[in-house]
């Protein structure tokens, strides 16, 4: 086999390299080209290019970032039309992905969307495109099946890669261990895995949790930072801030299975939160004009997937371009200082665990891959005779 996967995000890497590992464990000769991040690379991907580094949103961000994104999808182009892949496999992203999508096919390679984009939530009119340049839709939520299906775009349900890598995570123990001997309760502070994300949303977060440490002075804070790089703006924003906290680079797993609560930036990393039954509160730093714009885009009553799948706000949601800091601060004061409070945020996290937290979707994933590419590689007659 030979197939070309495209991941742009960070967590996207980790399911295009965990189901690189699943498609190599069925076929250990499988070539495996495309763009993504390390994960990638270390699970066996011969990366063309590491397009995660371009991570980006809204729309200014993304402008300024069009001509590469251009190049390297007319380099993904001309790797179709000269080594004709079996199958492109695209992971979320969707704005450059539609891009590669449209050249795959024109090249005559099926293309399939693993944890497609969200367009439930946001301009379901886009579905059109993912009718005219996918084959099928691998999808990640118990609702995104029917969705696509009702849009006649072929799908087939997997589950959500997250919950593949979550029960792999490990953790630094002499790290634990130094943060449980320091006492005290702790919250957890995730500013996001995008840098506009940190800048946009950690001072907020951090007013937040100057107002939680004022009425509630044995609180300690550890504040999550993707990078090296995020890391120095979030000490830097920390000491503009004049709040008591740490920041600790690569120790998300770890800050989460510590703390009593969570203020966090939407995204995947809410499964997690869910899967560690960590009570949460959603943030989101938006302009006014950021506001206006996604509420008219904005197709579903929640941003958060943990408050989707589950139908109603167990993590509430503060998407504002005003100041909120007092009603969050009141929120995660609430789950420290009301145990019932807290314990019936846990049950009800784990109701929905105990649904949706089905690992294995990279496997099957890798399953159907494999079907669908040996079918097509069959003679028309033998096809048509089956």
């Amino acid at each position: 086999m030979h197939v070309f996967i495209s991941s742009g995000e960070p967590s996207g890497d980790l399911h295009g390299a965990n189901l690189a590992r699943a498609l190599l464990a069925r076929d250990p000769a499988t070539k495996l080209v495309g763009f993504g991040g390390d994960n990638m690379t270390a699970a066996g991907v011969d990366l063309m290019y590491p397009l995660t580094q371009l991570s980006v949103m809204w729309l200014s961000r993304s402008i300024v970032n069009l001509p590469k994104f251009f190049q390297l999808a007319d380099r993904a182009e001309r790797y179709f039309l000269r080594h004709k892949p079996d199958a492109v496999v695209v992971i979320d992203f969707p704005g450059f992905h539609w891009h590669i999508a449209k050249r795959a096919k024109a090249a005559g390679i099926p293309v399939y969307y693993f944890v497609p984009p969200q367009l439930w939530a946001w301009g379901g009119w886009r579905v059109r495109k993912m009718r005219r340049t996918v084959d099928a839709v691998l999808t990640a939520l118990p609702f995104e099946e029917e969705w696509y299906a009702a849009k006649k775009v072929n799908t087939h349900y997997v589950g959500h890669p997250y919950f593949d890598e979550l029960p792999r995570q490990t953790r630094n123990a002499e790290f634990m261990a130094e943060q449980r001997a320091k006492g005290k309760a702790i919250v957890a502070i995730l500013p996001g895995s995008r840098n506009q994300e940190v800048s946009a949303n950690l001072p907020l977060m951090l007013e937040a949790a100057k107002k939680i440490s004022a009425s509630r002075p044995n609180t300690r804070f550890l504040i999550a930072a993707f990078n090296e790089k995020q890391g120095r703006k979030a000490k830097e924003l920390l000491a503009a801030s004049g709040l008591t906290a740490e920041v600790h680079v690569q120790r998300t797993p770890e800050i989460i299975e510590l703390c009593e609560a969570c203020i966090a930036v939407s995204g995947s990393v809410g499964l997690e939160l869910m899967y560690q039954l960590k009570p949460t509160v959603v943030v989101y730093q938006y302009s006014r004009l950021a506001r206006a714009v996604s509420s008219m885009l904005m197709t579903c009553p929640y941003i958060s997937l943990v408050n989707l799948l589950a139908k109603e706000e167990i993590f509430p949601e503060f998407l504002t371009y005003e100041d909120r800091t007092p009603d969050i601060a009141r929120q995660i004061l609430r789950w420290l200082n009301d145990a019932p409070s807290r314990a019936a945020t846990v049950a009800k996290l784990q109701a929905l665990r105990d649904i949706v937290a089905v690992p294995g979707a990279c496997e099957r994933a890798a399953d159907f891959l494999v079907d669908a590419i040996a079918t097509r590689q069959k003679p028309a007659a033998i096809r048509r005779a089956a």
